[in-house]
């Protein structure tokens, strides 16, 4: 259909006030006063006149050294001087900015610009001001007079085209469309623009006539006789708009652009088997468009899902589509998705993924959807494979790094694990995912655990929590294992609390900060979590039941201690200390 665009963007973007706070940036005395021949010093004697300068000139160069204080006092005793110096009053203006006084700031520009009307920059720098200011009225007729003094500014132009948009006043944004159109030529924006002016007003006829004017001007520019089709079509002329249509194929068979819009037309008309087979000819066609092609399948896959048909007919579709040669991935990837949306079975979209990766085999995406594929398959030799392939086409991107180290480390190689962490955090960058980032980390300190180096442990904590500081399986970890040492209880609990109160029913974190309140002596809030903590567990480790155990021996809870240390031993627990608390029935430390 008829596309619309606005010539340009908003004034109030393209307007931006340059002392909108603060003070001024250093500046020459030629750009205070637009020149020196902007200079007015009527009506003051030639001493006057002298002083004027002397002490303005001043006042710049004190502005200029970062001495504003001094140059503010300085340009106030310029305006004793003489008070109809407009170039005092354009630079004070931004002084008054700066303090605050937004008021007293446009005063002195409205000032400046009465007093040397011919200057350009104090206009223009007054219309930005009304602009910034909400005060649209003021913008507009200022910026007329800016146009006014200098008819080659368009840029000028094309603020008012959006100010007079803003405000609705159609005929003079039209007026100042044909302003542009004199001084630029007839051209697609500007036609877009006035058409919109035109349907604001209800003017149907020169809406048209607008855009017929530009397809006679550029005869051999077809998307333009398109565009009159799309035009007619959406206002109930449908005869004619199937005679530029018509007009168009006749000269190219195979304008995408056309045939697209004949699609609407016979779906406007119901001719249902005609625009089926125009649309299968449109994405069956090497000469459309990827990201055509794409655009009209999600409207048939909508459509399909609309009316509850089956998904054989859009997978034919796609079947049809891909067997011709695909110079891009993102048709197969969306043939992907569309398997995906339609639950088929993960070996059928692995296998389509797969020919996307034979396009495009540095396609992140793709190739991290393979991954997770694998990972629920628990596919581990899969995975290293793809992250190996992956690291060769994308050697800066961390995520490969964090599968490899994730994979090794469920086939319980540690030092490759740690490898492949080290490597990933070696690329990573200011762009990098923060949490990814601090997951690697986090990976990196169990490794590290695993090994016994309790340093290097504690350190990648620190970077994976500065990565992402509500990294809760971190902070968990981070908190148990420095609990373990004996030391920095009080920062452990601190972390742990964080766990607890994110996933209140996660059975892991309560036991973590059950045994940390435990260590520290709290033994009845210790039983108090410990016991939510088996309860939110399906199967509690032996580890957990040991500290049950403990915990309840603490409170004074023998006879359920010495079944919890059962338990745990039934659980498969085998440490020396659990065998002799069983054994002798009493608390020992380990």
């Amino acid at each position: 259909m008829l596309r619309r665009a606005t010539m340009v963007v908003s004034a109030v973007a393209v307007v931006v006030l340059v002392v909108s706070c603060g003070f001024p940036q250093t500046i020459s005395v030629k750009q205070a006063i637009g020149g020196e021949k902007n200079i007015v010093t009527a009506d003051i004697s030639h001493n006057d006149e002298q002083r004027l300068k002397y002490f303005f000139f001043e006042a710049v160069s004190q502005q200029n050294k970062g001495n504003f204080d001094a140059a503010f006092d300085l340009l106030k005793h310029c305006l004793v001087i003489n008070p109809n110096a407009p170039e005092v009053y354009f630079t004070i203006a931004s002084y008054y900015s700066g303090l605050g006084r937004d008021s007293m700031a446009m005063q002195a520009m409205e000032r400046a610009a009465v007093l040397n009307p011919k200057n350009d920059v104090y206009i223009e720098r007054l219309a930005v001001s009304y602009v910034n200011t909400g005060n649209f009225d003021k913008a507009t007729d200022t910026y007329e007079r800016l146009y006014a003094n200098n008819l080659d500014r368009t840029d000028v132009l094309g603020i008012l085209v959006q100010l007079y948009d803003r405000q609705k006043k159609y005929d003079k944004m039209i007026s100042a469309l044909k302003r542009l159109e004199q001084a630029e030529g007839c051209n697609e924006q500007i036609t877009l623009s006035k058409m919109f002016a035109f349907s604001m007003k209800g003017d149907k006829k020169s809406e048209f006539n607008a855009l017929k004017q530009l397809a006679d001007k550029y005869p051999n520019d077809l998307n333009y006789r398109v565009m009159m089709g799309n035009w007619l079509l959406k206002n109930g002329r449908e005869d004619e708009a199937l005679n530029e249509y018509d007009a168009v194929l006749e000269q190219e068979p195979d304008n995408v652009s056309a045939q697209m819009s004949m699609l609407d037309y016979y779906k406007k008309e119901g001719e249902d088997s005609l625009a089926q087979a125009t649309m299968e000819r449109i994405l069956v066609s090497e000469k459309t468009p990827t990201a055509s092609k794409i655009h009209l399948l999600r409207q048939v896959v909508d459509e399909n899902e609309r009316v509850g048909a089956g998904s054989m007919e859009v997978i034919n579709l796609f079947k049809r589509i891909l067997a011709e040669p695909q110079e891009t991935p993102e048709m197969t990837i969306l043939y992907a998705g569309y398997l995906k949306l339609k639950e088929y079975p993960r070996d059928s979209i692995d296998a389509v993924l797969e020919q996307a990766l034979e396009i495009a085999p540095d396609e992140v995406g793709t190739l991290l959807q393979l991954i997770q594929s694998a990972w629920e398959k628990k596919d581990f030799d899969r995975i290293l494979k793809l992250c190996r392939r992956a690291q060769q086409y994308n050697p800066d991107e961390p995520a490969f790094y964090y599968f490899m180290a994730l994979a090794y480390n469920q086939q319980d190689k540690i030092d490759e694990a740690l490898e492949a962490t080290r490597r990933g955090v070696a690329v990573v960058n200011d762009q990098s995912n923060k949490e990814l980032v601090s997951d690697i980390y986090g990976l990196m300190g169990e490794m590290y655990h695993e090994k016994g180096m309790e340093k290097e442990t504690f350190e990648a904590y620190d970077n994976c929590l500065m990565w992402n500081s509500e990294n809760i399986g971190c902070l968990n970890n981070y908190a148990y294992y420095l609990s373990l040492t004996g030391n920095g209880l009080q920062k452990a609990e601190q972390m742990s609390y964080k766990t607890v109160k994110a996933e209140p029913n996660n059975g892991i974190y309560l036991d973590t900060y059950a045994w940390i309140l435990f260590m520290q002596g709290r033994y009845e809030e210790a039983k108090t979590y410990i016991e939510q903590a088996l309860k939110n567990y399906d199967s509690p480790s032996a580890d957990v039941i040991e500290h049950a155990g403990d915990i309840f021996w603490k409170c004074g809870e023998r006879i359920s201690a010495v079944e919890y240390w059962q338990k745990a031993v039934d659980a498969g627990g085998n440490g020396k200390v659990l065998k002799k608390k069983l054994k002798q029935r009493k608390y020992f430390e380990k």
